[in-house]
């Protein structure tokens, strides 16, 4: 599979692409693994998610910004009839993922190495069944605040892609991130109605390092899931 993809002049990427040096491991995962489970996405068209995968999946998930990647893993390895779809730039976190999918053997796992937004209009209407956006940046400071990745320009997108029933699931442990998702969730109601919002997770829930993280430093999750009307 091409690991080239599409650059888009709209969608624009903050942050760092890469952290500290790789490990020798993940470095050689990174040359000779990640070619294998890279997206690729035209400039023109759309892309079917289904053909990623040898074998047909039965629903096709999606995680936008799977930092290490344990979530991802976990329930690539719980929900083996599942193709996984998993967006993250940072060449750190990819290598996590591909250091947790070759211990575990996992093949419905592909990988998006850039900005979600281009993958999104580049899928099909109502091609993905699940969406995951745990832990985002929250980008404290209020001039920052249009690059958090919920928000006005992007629900739509993710409303597009998702398929009627869908559920995106939700979580921050930052008070003020998780008060602006809500808010423009809940004044998205004609795309999506609210399933829960509550500091208890759900029950097939797969604890991520930022949240243990944020947990051992005094910082209460907070876990909300929508539907896809």
């Amino acid at each position: 599979m091409s690991n080239s993809v599409a650059k888009t002049t709209d969608a624009r990427f903050y942050g760092r692409r890469k952290g500290r040096p790789l490990h020798k491991r993940k470095s050689h995962l990174i040359e000779t693994a990640l070619s294998d489970v890279t997206i690729a996405v035209p400039v023109m068209g759309s892309i079917d998610p289904q053909s990623f995968f040898t074998s047909k999946p039965e629903k096709i998930w999606l995680e936008i910004g799977f930092g290490g990647g344990e979530h991802l893993a976990a329930q690539a390895e719980r929900n083996p009839t599942v193709g996984f779809l998993g967006c993250e730039p940072f060449l750190n976190g990819i290598a996590s993922l591909l250091d947790h999918t070759d211990r575990r053997q996992l093949k419905n796992i592909r990988v998006f190495p850039d900005d979600a937004r281009i993958l999104l209009k580049a899928l099909p209407e109502q091609s993905i069944h699940r969406c995951f956006v745990l832990f985002a940046d929250p980008w404290p400071k209020a001039r920052h605040a249009e690059r958090r990745f919920i928000g006005p320009s992007t629900i739509p997108l993710l409303a597009r892609v998702l398929a009627e029933g869908a559920e995106l699931r939700l979580a921050t442990d930052d008070a003020q991130l998780a008060m602006w998702m809500r808010d423009h969730m809940l004044a998205s109601s004609t795309l999506f109605a609210p399933l829960f919002d509550s500091t208890t997770p759900p029950y097939d829930w797969v604890q991520t390092r930022y949240e243990a993280k944020g947990i051992k430093a005094g910082r209460q999750p907070v876990y909300m899931g929508f539907e896809r009307l």
